[in-house]
């Protein structure tokens, strides 16, 4: 689930890895897509075939060698679900951060949610 992909980048971050690897789902491989998209993270691959299929996400830094994601707040768990309509999205960090949700039309960021006037499942915020 998505939980775990955030968790494995957000820890290989902080050993600077160059990738990390982990179990291939749509849900995952759609989420690392959107933070590749939003450059969280250099890109996303899946690998292998059906039973032994692999996520593998190619992380990213600045100069300094920092990583590019520096914090994430998860907003609905499996016990837990939030949602929200698209009169209630708002900017994360004034702009500088991101809300992910699970939308009719997939997997998506918050402000094309909100052009689309769609509402959901509110996942994540990242910044």
């Amino acid at each position: 689930m998505y939980l775990d992909l955030l968790t494995k980048i957000k820890n290989g971050q902080v050993v600077k890895k160059e990738s990390v690897k982990m179990p291939y789902s749509e849900m995952d491989f759609a989420v690392a897509e959107l933070l590749a998209k939003f450059k969280f993270v250099d890109a996303a691959f899946k690998k292998g075939r059906a039973p032994k299929r692999v996520l593998d996400v190619k992380l990213r830094y600045d100069k300094e060698g920092k990583g590019a994601i520096q914090g994430v707040l998860v907003l609905s768990r499996p016990s837990r679900r939030v949602y929200a309509g698209y009169k209630d999205i708002h900017p994360v960090r004034q702009g500088y951060g991101m809300l992910v949700l699970s939308t009719p039309k997939g997997v998506m960021d918050g402000k094309s949610a909100k052009q689309q006037k769609l509402g959901g499942q509110l996942l994540f915020q990242i910044w």
